[in-house]
């Protein structure tokens, strides 16, 4: 297959924060899996790879299939998914193998540990479910794959995909629309913007929650959904969503809430954020924060009021920031003082605040004082929207706007 047929001649954006990663494992003997939330951008993660690897070798075989294409219907099991790869090998050939959606295969992994042990091809892949990689699956496939995690765009691949400055109007559009990729195609007109993410948000509940869980009381995951809309970046437990929603004449269990929670977190919709006790250097077994993978679908659940929302939106845009480079985050506290984010990657750990306004001294205290509680030499941060000079600190913690902490790398 050319690259054109692959594509059928659409062009794409490169996004090389995904490729960069995926680089170092290329042509080896390890099967690279591509995660993330529907329409944040896999299968154009794989068609930038398929492009870089015929553009080095123009004779590579590629072998490609997409399983939301009707033409590949027909191969539903490990077993035809086996025969379709061996069919399509071209002997002499170096051959690359890229399944888009996998999980949509039953039983793929066994197909993909046979055709590993046999070192006939280099295996791409890319899925929609966090429960491919989880249980079974990953001990049936343990240190046969690395995964690469995508996200919906940052918000500078926000500015760089519609070529815009980094100023406030850029940051409230992307607080607005958030960061779907194929915002590019739709453009940023907001009527248009929020059909089109209506319409994701309705294919991620039907197809990989509600269907794919086999969940039945759709009208409660709704609630749930717009509860969790509500209250991005508050600390909650199961046990008081199910106290709240049962107010609202939702009478569920805890672990009703818990079982629909899962699956929206397996389509990587929202994320769960544990708190961790940062004296103690312990996780608390209750009591965490939801925030959603890309803030338009946030918004297109419950409308986006700029007056009540802007904390929210500030909050969840600063998580997203973290985990599209790659930290781990965690919520934290120290004695009764919290500390929205912590964030740790390669033995660096990072503390961020964030606030939307420094209006009067008591904030300030309270933002800076609860970072001035960690006795360690870590980086700090308090972000805000206040307008403040590069490099602005109160007792070595640094201050920063919204859109330079977005834009720039920790």
């Amino acid at each position: 297959m050319t690259i054109d047929e692959i594509l059928g001649y659409r062009p794409f954006i490169r996004r090389p924060v995904y490729s960069e990663r995926v680089k170092p494992f290329m042509r080896k003997q390890i099967i690279k899996v591509i995660t993330g939330q529907r329409r944040v951008g896999k299968s154009f993660i794989l068609f930038q790879l398929i492009h870089d690897i015929l553009e080095a070798a123009p004779d590579s075989n590629i072998i490609y299939l997409n399983k939301e294409l009707k033409q590949y219907d027909y191969i539903n099991s490990d077993d035809e998914l086996y025969r379709y790869v061996k069919d399509n090998l071209k002997a002499g050939a170096a051959n690359f193998l890229f399944v888009d959606e996998v999980q949509d295969i039953q039983g793929w992994e066994k197909s993909f540990r046979s055709l590993l042990a046999e070192n006939c091809c280099d295996i791409y892949c890319s899925g929609s479910n966090a429960n491919m990689l989880s249980g079974e699956l990953a001990t049936f496939l343990a240190g046969r794959y690395i995964e690469i995690k995508v996200h919906s765009l940052g918000y500078k691949e926000f500015m760089s995909f519609f070529g815009l400055e980094n100023n406030v109007t850029t940051l409230n559009a992307y607080l607005s629309m958030g960061g779907m990729p194929y915002l590019k195609i739709i453009g940023l007109e907001e009527y248009a913007v929020y059909e089109y993410l209506r319409n994701v948000y309705s294919t991620i509940l039907l197809k990989d929650v509600v269907a794919r869980e086999g969940i039945r009381n759709v009208r409660f995951l709704e609630n749930l959904t717009l509860f969790l809309a509500d209250n991005v970046g508050s600390i909650f437990s199961a046990n008081n969503i199910a106290k709240y929603l049962k107010s609202q004449r939702d009478a569920v269990t805890t672990q009703a809430v818990l079982n629909y929670l899962r699956p929206l977190a397996a389509a990587y919709f929202i994320h769960k954020v544990p708190r961790f006790d940062i004296a103690g250097l312990r996780f608390f077994e209750v009591g965490e924060k939801y925030y959603f993978e890309d803030i338009g679908l946030r918004n297109a659940i419950r409308g986006y009021d700029k007056r009540k929302d802007v904390g929210k939106l500030m909050e969840n845009a600063v998580f997203l920031h973290l985990i599209q480079q790659g930290y781990t985050v965690f919520t934290g506290q120290t004695g009764n003082y919290e500390i929205d984010f912590v964030a740790q990657k390669a033995g660096i750990t990072v503390y961020v605040q964030v606030c939307y306004l420094l209006a009067d001294e008591n904030t300030v205290n309270r933002e800076f004082g609860n970072l001035l509680k960690i006795d360690d030499n870590y980086r700090k941060y308090v972000v805000t929207m206040d307008e403040v000079n590069s490099g602005t600190s109160y007792q070595g913690i640094e201050q920063v706007h919204l859109k330079d902490f977005l834009a720039g790398s920790l």
